[in-house]
């Protein structure tokens, strides 16, 4: 019985030293590494890119007064469509003293000038009748005469235009009137009543009393990385989309690229601008964001396979080639154009084939489980 005993207790002590043998061997021996498998398909590739940038009208303009001023009276407001040649405000006169001075001096000279030759006329009219002087000369002082109320008049109206923006002769092109100088949209008017305002001269740009747009005719204002920009033709076609109408896009087309580049935050960007083909459904604000997808390259009916399949050496490009029996080869081949996730295959690989993609990496659920 005792013989037995010690038999089972060998044969169970034996059997958890094989046992454990074997769990270790197991786990010490590794796992046999799978991978993903894809294949070789045909299709299309598009390489892309996105341009940031904002809407604007191409025709925008600052509106200027022609005189120095006070704004008396406004007549329209931002958002309001204007005509060429409406009035927006009006102004009341600064005259300069220096300016007015000098007009009040010449009016005053002419005067005297015009009394003289009056009294030189009328006294050759009375001779002139009398034929006691030749048709010639009497006509030369009725000239004078005339050349005098000329200049007269002339020195007044200029007096009124320094004084008044006006004169009595032209009222109708009175300076002081600021009038729009294009049909369009009023986008801002930054002054109000009360503000002076200045004329633009050599010295200073003027003071803006209106910013009109032609709001039908819109582009698209950005710059792209010089990277790219080499790329890129006028008339190319691109998608413009805003964030600020989410269901809103549209087609353009490039219609300038510029020679120089400007450096923004350490690179170099090139200016573009695009024609938006608008339609005049969609109320499309001036300085809206936008962006604009340009198709960089593009190339149909090829190979194609993820660019995860491709693994690099020098200046040559390789994938892992399954075999018919099962096995994975390397295999050098010839790539194009790629869109950062599926590249071209030129040559190396036929449709349908089967290549190594990334390694697939298996957890096990017990280590994952941190309850």
């Amino acid at each position: 019985m005792k013989n037995v005993l010690k038999y089972v207790i060998f044969v169970a002590v034996a059997t958890i030293f094989v046992g454990t043998f074997v769990f270790l061997y197991k786990k010490s021996k590794p796992e046999a590494k799978q991978y993903e498998e894809l294949e070789v398909t045909r299709g299309s590739i598009r390489r892309t890119t996105l341009v940031t940038g904002k809407i604007a009208p191409r025709n925008e303009v600052n509106v200027k007064p022609q005189i120095n001023g006070i704004i008396s009276e406004l007549y329209k407001e931002a958002g309001q469509h204007v005509e060429k040649n409406e009035v927006i405000a009006k102004l009341t006169v600064i005259p300069d003293m220096s300016q007015l001075s000098s007009a009040e001096s010449r009016v005053r000279l002419s005067e005297i000038n015009l009394r003289q030759a009056r009294t030189n006329f009328e006294r050759e009219k009375v001779l002139f009748e009398k034929e006691l002087v030749s048709a010639d000369e009497y006509e030369k002082f009725e000239q004078s005469y005339k050349q005098a109320e000329e200049e007269r008049a002339a020195a007044q109206d200029a007096l009124e235009v320094i004084r008044d923006g006006v004169s009595s002769t032209n009222a109708k092109g009175s300076s002081t009137l600021v009038r729009s100088t294009i049909t369009g949209l009023i986008l801002d008017i930054p002054v109000k009543v009360g503000n002076s305002v200045i004329q633009a001269n050599t010295m200073n740009e003027g003071t803006t009393v209106a910013t009109v747009a032609d709001m039908s005719d819109l582009i698209f204002d950005g710059n792209i990385d010089e990277t790219e920009v080499g790329l890129l033709v006028e008339k190319m076609p691109v998608v413009i989309t805003v964030g600020a109408i989410p269901e809103y896009s549209s087609e353009a087309s490039i219609e300038y690229i510029a020679p120089k580049a400007v450096e923004t935050n350490g690179a170099n960007q090139f200016q573009i601008k695009a024609a938006l083909k608008a339609d005049g459904s969609t109320v499309i604000r001036s300085g809206y964001s936008a962006n604009a997808e340009i198709v960089l390259q593009e190339a149909t009916d090829i190979l194609t396979v993820p660019e995860s399949a491709l693994e690099f050496s020098g200046d040559s490009t390789f994938v892992y080639l399954k075999t018919a029996d099962g096995e994975y080869a390397r295999t050098q081949v010839e790539t194009g154009l790629s869109d950062g996730l599926s590249i071209e295959i030129k040559s190396g690989l036929d449709e349908g084939n089967k290549v190594r993609g990334n390694l697939i990496i298996n957890f096990d659920a017990k280590k994952g489980d941190n309850r």
